[in-house]
This record gives structure tokens, C-alpha cells and sequence, in this order.
């Protein structure tokens, strides 16, 4: 494998290339040991199950072929009978032993040609001795010591060739037990040199992982922790394996990113200096605004209701004592003057309730909304009398962390403009529905079967002095909504007009927490409600 194709290798290839070459060699080694092992089992199987028994065997022959021998020279010179019962014996065992010998030297070529050579020289021994001879003695003809003897040279043929097998035996013995104790001496060194290759080859495979895998690992580790102390221009090396060349890679990268990240946060703090001496200045504005519209409530609240009093009380003691005196268009203006003091006056009032939200009441804490609106049906108790309402609610309602006296109010403004826009054709029903939507917030419903907004003013409804119908058709100065909505987000919450509502009436929602509000909620809400008045 080429320097490149090294480079390519992840870990998971160098642990597998490692495990292929531990199978490999464990492989060889295991090939080695059967092979020595075989061939120490076939040397020994060879010397004791054919070697050693044809031994014993040529022994056995030798001493059949010498009975043979003394039988038929004992018949000759003594006529007795029972000599040649070694004779005819030892035929048939000659030719057996000749059989057992040959199958176990069937793999020696050069000791079968010599069994062969013994068993023709005997063979020739009876076919020009003893059986003559034998003949002669049973057909009663008298046999000489001479004769007798003379078959000797011929046996002696086959003795010399009995000699020489067993010495060829021996020297095949000789050999194979050589052969068996250099086998195994070689296995043994064999066995002993695989643990110390194995060792040898660990070594050499912990080296190379170490070289390969564990130091860029180590390089990589120690590198990412002076980047983590704090040293974000130290570079960060890509060596090693391609997965870990990848993940120094990556974290090059990203320790870059940081540097640049680093710079351009140096390069915004200055900005964010200079705007956090702006939003300072923007504090100060805004308690500057904050006690100008307490000075606003204050001049409202005693300067401005004396004055609009006087008017109306006067305009009223002009028309009494004068109304005789006055024609109707007199009459009509001072009633208007006495209408314009009177409403005058009521937006006086509402501006201060609204201006009042979250700067005089903001006493947070655990409200039962059941209990307000009950207060807020107390209220409304005559309205709702004289109008017939029926009002529909869940029990129980949940608790809220809030303002009770705003809460009240809250529920107040919601149901008492459900009644003032009823239809009038139906008496109004009014349903407060309550649901959780989260682990700390609810969502609150109140729907009526009145006249309905349309959802283009879904947003206008809730925008301060804004109305949608005249006042001579329905009273008021268009503060209610606008005081439902400050009350809600003080809270945390938001309101809306459920626009995808199908039934008759309108369906207002809002939600409210049994958390208290942070402060950026609250801060935002006393903003809005700053800037509304203001404008």
C-alpha cells in the first residue's frame, strides 16, 4: 500500500488491518504446528505400526525358512515323517508372512525387491532340493550324506538374503528414528519460537497503533486543551488516521471560528459601550417621562376636575334660572356644554386608571380568579339584572400571580363590554371558558352572542380611545379594551380576538401565568404605556 493509501486508513481500518494480520500469522503458525505435528505422528506411525512389526516379521520368516530347512535334512538322513511337518507348515506361513511383510513395505520399493529376492531364492532352495530330495527318500531310495548335504549352498543364498533384509530393516529403522528425533527437536523449537514470535510480533503491533492511532490522539488531546485553557492561537495538527485527521480538521476550524468570533466581539464591545451609555441616557428619559406623567395624573387628577365641575355646575344653575328666558337652541347648547364638561370628566378618569396600571397597582401575588370574578359580577350585578344576562363559567378557576384589584378590573371590562354590545334581539349569554396550555400558563375565553367585531379591527379594538360605533348608539370613551389589554401584558400575558371564532358574538382570549412576570415584560408594558399616553 502506497504512503496516500495509509493516509486514507480511519482507525476502524487500523484496528482491522491489525486483526488481519494477528488471523494471519496465528494462521501460519497453526498451519507450522499441524504440519510438524503431522509429519512427527506419520514418522512415528511409520517406525512403530510398519518399520518395527516388518522387523519382527523378516524375524519370524527367517525362522520358518530355517525349520524348513532342519525338517527337510532331518526327514533325509532319519526317514521319520514328523520332520517334515515344519516343512509343510512353514510353506503356507512363509507365504503369509511374505504378504504382511510386503503390505507394510509397500512404501519401500528397495526392501520389497529384497523380500522378492528371498522368496525366489527359496522358492528355488525347494524346487531344486528339498522336494527332489523328498521324493527320492519317500519312493525308498537311499539318500547319501553327501546328497544330502549338497542343497546347503542354495539355503545358504537365502540365509545371506535374510541377513541383508534385516540389515536393510535395521538401517530403515535407524533412519526413521533419526529422522523422528530431528522432527521433533524442530517442533519443539518450533513451539518455543511461536510465543516468543508472538510476543515479538505484539510488540511490533502495539508500536505501530501507538505510532499510528495513540500519538495523534495525543497530540489532538493535548492540543484541544490549550485551546480550552484559554490559548485559542494555538494550532491544532491534523496527523494520523483520516478520522482523526477529520475531527483535527473540524476543530481547527472551529478554534478559527472562535479566533474570529473572539476579534469581532472585541471589535463590538466598544459598540456596546457606547450603547449602554445610550440606554442609560435612555433611563434617565424615561424616568424623566415616568415623573412627567405623574405630574401629568397629579395636574389631571385636582387642577383639571375643579375647573370641568365649575362649568358643568354653572351651565346646570344657567339653565334653571334662566330656562324660561332661553329659546330651544340656547337650551341645546348648554346641554351640550354640560355633556362636553361631563364626558370631559370621564376620560379625565379613564386616562388616570389606565396611567395607573402597574406604577399603583402592581401588588403581585397568588390571586384566586375565581374569587375575582365573582368581585367582578358583584359589580356588575345591576347591569346584569336589568339586561338578563346568563353567565356561564367553569369551576374552579385556577390561581394567578398577580394584581387583585387589576385581575377584577380585568374581568369587569371584559363582561361589562360583552353586555353593553348584546344584541338586541337576544338577551345576552356570556361563557368564560379556562384552559392550561402550558405547565405555568392559562389560557382564559369570554364569549358572548352579541353584535360581533369584524376581524379587520381585531387590532383596533384594543388601541386606547378608539371606538367603532357613535356614542349616541353605545356610551363610553373606548378605554376598556385598551385596559384589558395594559392589564394583561403587565401580566406576562398576551390578548387577542379570536378572529376564527364561528359562532355569534365575539370570542375574546387572553393568557395569564402562576409565574411572576420578569421584569423586561414589565418594563416593556410600562414603556408602551408611556409612549400611548404620550401620543
Amino acid at each position: 500500500m502506497t504512503g496516500s493509501g495509509w493516509r486514507r486508513l480511519t482507525v476502524h481500518h487500523w484496528f482491522v488491518v491489525m486483526i488481519a494480520a494477528i488471523t494471519i500469522v496465528v494462521g501460519i503458525c497453526t498451519v507450522v504446528g499441524a504440519v510438524m505435528l503431522e509429519r512427527t505422528n506419520g514418522l512415528s506411525d511409520h517406525l512403530i505400526d510398519r518399520l518395527s512389526p516388518a522387523r519382527i516379521e523378516g524375524t519370524e520368516l527367517q525362522t520358518l525358512l530355517v525349520d524348513q530347512e532342519t525338517g527337510v535334512r532331518g526327514f533325509l538322513l532319519t526317514g521319520n515323517r514328523q520332520f517334515l511337518e515344519p516343512y509343510a507348515s512353514g510353506i503356507a506361513a512363509e507365504q503369509r508372512q511374505y504378504e504382511r511383510i510386503e503390505s507394510l513395505l509397500r512404501d519401500r520399493p528397495g526392501l520389497v525387491n529384497g523380500l522378492h529376492e528371498i522368496r525366489d531364492a527359496a522358492a528355488a532352495w525347494r524346487e531344486e532340493y528339498a522336494e527332489p530330495l523328498i521324493a527320492d527318500k519317500e519312493a525308498g531310495k537311499d539318500i547319501t550324506a553327501a546328497r544330502a548335504e549338497s542343497g546347503k549352498p542354495a539355503f545358504d543364498k537365502v540365509r545371506d538374503l535374510l541377513a541383508a533384509q534385516n540389515d536393510r530393516l535395521s538401517v530403515a529403522r535407524q533412519e526413521a528414528r533419526s529422522e523422528l528425533a530431528y522432527v521433533d527437536n524442530l517442533r519443539n523449537w518450533a513451539f518455543i519460537a511461536m510465543p516468543i514470535f508472538f510476543l515479538i510480533f505484539g510488540v511490533a503491533i502495539a508500536v505501530l497503533l501507538r505510532r499510528a492511532v495513540g500519538r495523534p490522539l495525543d497530540e489532538l488531546r493535548v492540543a484541544s486543551r490549550h485551546v480550552a485553557a484559554g490559548d485559542f492561537n494555538h494550532h491544532i495538527p491534523a496527523h494520523g488516521p483520516a478520522d482523526i485527521r477529520e475531527v483535527a480538521l473540524d476543530v481547527e476550524a472551529m478554534r478559527t471560528r472562535i479566533v474570529a468570533a473572539l476579534e469581532s466581539s472585541r471589535e463590538q464591545q466598544a459598540t456596546l459601550s457606547s450603547q449602554a451609555a445610550d440606554l442609560d441616557a435612555q433611563a434617565v428619559e424615561l424616568r424623566r417621562s415616568n415623573a412627567e406623567l405623574e405630574q401629568f395624573a397629579y395636574v389631571a387628577s385636582h387642577d383639571l376636575q375643579e375647573p370641568l365641575r365649575k362649568i358643568a355646575t354653572f351651565c346646570q344653575l344657567l339653565a334653571k334660572r334662566y330656562g324660561d328666558v332661553l329659546d330651544e337652541r340656547g337650551a341645546q347648547y348648554i346641554h351640550f356644554a354640560v355633556d362636553g364638561a361631563t364626558r370631559m370628566q370621564g376620560l379625565i378618569n379613564d386616562l388616570l386608571s389606565y396611567s395607573r396600571v402597574g406604577r399603583l397597582y402592581d401588588a403581585r401575588r397568588a390571586v384566586n380568579m375565581e374569587l375575582k370574578l365573582d368581585k367582578a359580577l358583584q359589580n356588575l350585578a345591576a347591569t346584569l339584572e336589568e339586561t338578563g344576562a346568563v353567565i356561564e363559567r367553569p369551576d374552579p378557576l385556577p390561581k394567578i400571580t398577580g394584581d387583585p384589584t387589576l385581575l377584577s378590573l380585568l374581568w369587569q371590562n371584559l363582561i361589562g363590554n360583552a353586555v353593553k354590545f348584546r344584541h338586541p334581539d337576544r338577551p345576552p349569554v356570556i361563557r368564560v371558558e379556562c384552559e392550561q396550555v402550558e405547565e405555568k400558563e392559562w389560557r382564559f375565553c369570554v364569549m358572548d352572542n352579541g353584535i360581533g367585531i369584524e376581524a379587520e379591527f381585531a387590532d383596533k379594538i384594543f388601541v386606547i380611545f378608539q371606538r367603532l360605533h357613535s356614542r349616541e348608539a353605545y356610551s363610553g370613551t373606548g378605554i376598556g379594551l385598551a385596559m384589558c389589554k395594559k392589564i394583561v401584558e403587565n401580566h406576562g400575558g398576551r390578548i387577542w380576538l379570536d378572529t376564527s371564532y364561528s359562532g355569534d358574538g365575539t370570542r375574546i382570549c387572553f393568557t395569564l401565568r402562576t409565574d411572576t412576570p420578569s421584569s423586561e415584560t414589565r418594563l416593556a408594558a410600562a414603556t408602551s404605556t408611556t409612549r400611548g399616553i404620550s401620543s
